[in-house]
């Protein structure tokens, strides 16, 4: 049975240094939202931080959430759908840096070296989802919108919103402070017999651009 951990936020160093590879984890407290849109809004364009964020929260969830407006002109969340973290590894090491960020949550992990050059040497370890269609479970977990910063520039997805969370979860444990990768090591298993599928097969007939044969090769 995989180990079951409640943190509440901001999650502190030994909360952090606890955490284990595949373990499952819930948080309480407040969680934000920041990808490409905030990312670029604050580092390169030179937008200040919202006021107090880094006292308020240390999580930094890659996400776009299903949020609509309600009758009292708040926002009512019906489900967060985790985003593919390695699309932002060119902003995190300065993004980290700047906010303090202890825990990153998204979906599909990023390459192993993130972890070991950028994550680790920084305390922060990454929490990954848990298969697909999850959004409406983690919405659950959701309590309330304690703020959304810069919706009307960069609209509901890219926005920073920052939830009020109780039990928030399940993510699952994918880095830890040794910068070690629970995908990467599960990858390495999978794929250490992969050629032996593809022995005596023909070369694939490649006709679209950017197709390789090299799995070393990635492309986005």
């Amino acid at each position: 049975m995989l180990e079951e951990i409640y943190i509440d936020l901001p999650a502190s160093d030994n909360s952090i240094a606890s955490l284990q590879l595949g373990s499952v984890v819930y948080l309480t407290g407040t969680v934000y939202t920041a990808r490409e849109g905030v990312y670029n809004r604050v580092l390169n364009e030179g937008h200040p931080l919202p006021s107090g964020l880094s006292d308020r929260s240390n999580v930094n969830f890659h996400c776009s959430p299903a949020a609509a407006k309600n009758e009292a002109g708040g926002f009512d969340i019906g489900g967060v759908t985790a985003t593919a973290s390695f699309r932002f590894s060119q902003y995190l090491a300065q993004w980290l840096d700047l906010t303090r960020t202890k825990i990153i949550i998204g979906k599909g992990g990023m390459a192993e070296a993130d972890y070991q050059n950028i994550l680790a040497p920084r305390g922060v370890i990454y929490l990954t989802t848990i298969g697909y269609g999850t959004g409406a479970l983690l919405g659950r977990g959701i309590q309330d919108v304690e703020a959304v910063h810069w919706f009307d520039e960069l609209g509901i997805a890219q926005a920073m919103w920052l939830f009020n969370v109780e039990n928030f979860g399940p993510f699952l444990v994918e880095s830890d402070l040794q910068g070690r990768s629970l995908f990467a090591q599960q990858g390495k298993t999978i794929n250490k017999h992969l050629d032996a599928l593809y022995e005596g097969l023909k070369e694939p007939a490649l006709h679209r651009y950017g197709e390789t044969k090299n799995r070393t090769d990635e492309l986005i």
